[in-house]
């Protein structure tokens, strides 16, 4: 199974806003292991195109800190399945994921638009 997390390549962390991320680390995930991991960029996308990307890549699972309402609708529509509100080294998230213990904050959220957002 591939995963990906939002990435901040500067700490390695999962980048907690995810309509301004500009990497992602991709993780293949069996028998409850990381087997591999790669990080890719944005491949030039923003918010609504990012879901249908993350998905041609054949990833299910995006790990994430905060969305707002467009990317939840653009990550539902996608078929992704979200674990948000994950904060920390994304290659821990990954090692949590992959052995069933990662939790997420459902209520995760950015509702800041119309301040920071030009798209």
């Amino acid at each position: 199974m591939k995963i990906a997390a939002t990435y901040d390549l500067l700490t390695g962390n999962v980048f907690q806003h995810f309509g301004k991320t500009q990497n992602f680390k991709i993780y293949e995930i069996e028998d409850g292991a990381v087997k591999s991991s790669e990080v890719i960029d944005n491949g030039g996308f923003g918010h609504h195109d990012l879901p249908p990307y993350l998905k041609s890549l054949g990833v299910e699972v995006l790990i994430l800190g905060n969305r707002g309402q467009g990317a939840i609708d653009a990550l539902n529509a996608a078929g992704l399945k979200q674990i948000p509100g994950v904060t920390g080294k994304a290659d821990d998230a990954a090692e949590l994921f992959a052995k069933g213990k990662l939790e997420g904050n459902p209520d995760a959220k950015c509702d800041h638009h119309g301040e920071h957002h030009h798209d």
